[in-house]
């Protein structure tokens, strides 16, 4: 099996760097760009939704694939339009896709492209799906506080589609996978579930990083999710390299999910990763969750530095805590 087609979609709102400094005076729009490698990140529309997006990057995907030959939807996203129905079910009607298939949603975030490649090769190994449709789309702008300027300045929404396909072409290799709910805290929206309901009367507060939040709103911890990614990567990579018999020297390219610039920076060195061989996509979208992989993975190829017959290491890593990673051939 293999990857036959990328797409992705971007919100036509763009958030810069110049107009988070003009509403944080104490912010410099280029000490921005230095610390986080990101200038600007596309923002969904007040009425634009995750299933909106993954039904324009599906489409933009169908261009060059024939729709009657999917089987089954994979929809990854953790901002869904409802509790219930699952979007994916919403997104088969919406695309015009056949009834004899079937759809799914899956709860992730960062690791979301990992574990959908994962799913997606069981289920074509296992005989259930010959042709898949995999969507990550995001809309973490909606959970963040109009003054958490940290968390303003990271993410950007986006979505991205994949076709996975049958074939004699052994393109997707081996992966490793990872999980500690102990960390749950230091990423997370606390209210809106059924364990904590959204709260209308809910009070703002600054938290210990002095950003100004409350608790209807995303919270990150930085300095925790950082200590976390450095201690897990390293050990990912040297696992997944050796589930393929590869080593770094002889993997022609890693993309890893796009965090920020400092993370990634501070990996590559940590991993002893070429700097040539590393890929970096972020500045003009920012961290958009599980979409990152694939945009960068797209761009990397239509820029000509990915070719037909390389081996790419694939990382995502962060909120769960969940950790995955694969070896693609392209």
């Amino acid at each position: 099996m293999h990857i036959t087609s990328i797409e992705y979609y971007l919100p036509e709102n763009i958030l810069d760097n110049s107009q988070l400094a003009r509403e944080f005076p104490e912010w410099d729009a280029d000490k921005i760009f230095e610390k986080i490698g990101i200038d600007q990140r596309h923002i969904a529309k007040e009425d634009e939704t995750a299933l909106d997006m993954a039904v324009k990057a599906s489409e933009k995907v169908f261009s060059n694939f024939d729709r009657s030959m999917i089987d089954f939807v994979l929809l990854c996203t953790q901002s869904p339009d409802y509790f219930l129905p699952t979007s994916a079910c919403i997104l088969q009607d919406k695309l015009g896709l056949r009834i004899n298939i079937g759809a799914l949603d899956y709860n992730l975030g960062c690791s979301g492209f990992v574990y959908g490649l994962a799913v997606a090769r069981g289920l074509i190994s296992a005989g259930v799906a010959k042709n898949i449709l995999l969507v990550m789309s995001e809309t973490y702008s909606k959970f963040i506080h109009p003054k958490d300027k940290s968390n303003r300045s990271i993410f950007g929404d986006g979505a991205a589609a994949v076709i996975i396909s049958e074939s004699d072409k052994k393109g997707i290799l081996e992966f490793e996978l990872g999980t500690d709910g102990s960390g749950m805290n230091n990423l997370i929206v606390p209210n809106g579930g059924l364990r904590n309901k959204f709260n209308p009367d809910e009070k703002d507060f600054i938290d210990e990083n002095e950003y100004l939040r409350n608790n209807n709103c995303l919270y990150m911890n930085g300095p925790e999710i950082f200590d976390f990614t450095i201690e897990q990567v390293p050990g990912l990579v040297t696992r997944v390299l050796g589930k393929n018999n590869l080593t770094i020297e002889t993997v022609d390219y890693v993309i890893f999910h796009q965090a920020n610039k400092y993370m990634l920076d501070y990996l590559r060195k940590k991993v002893k990763i070429p700097a040539e061989k590393f890929y970096q996509n972020m500045e003009k979208t920012g961290n958009t969750v599980s979409a990152t992989i694939p945009i960068a993975l797209k761009d990397s190829i239509d820029n000509g530095v990915v070719k037909s017959g390389d081996k790419i290491l694939l990382a995502g890593f962060g909120v769960g805590y969940s950790w995955g990673a694969v070896v693609v051939e392209i």
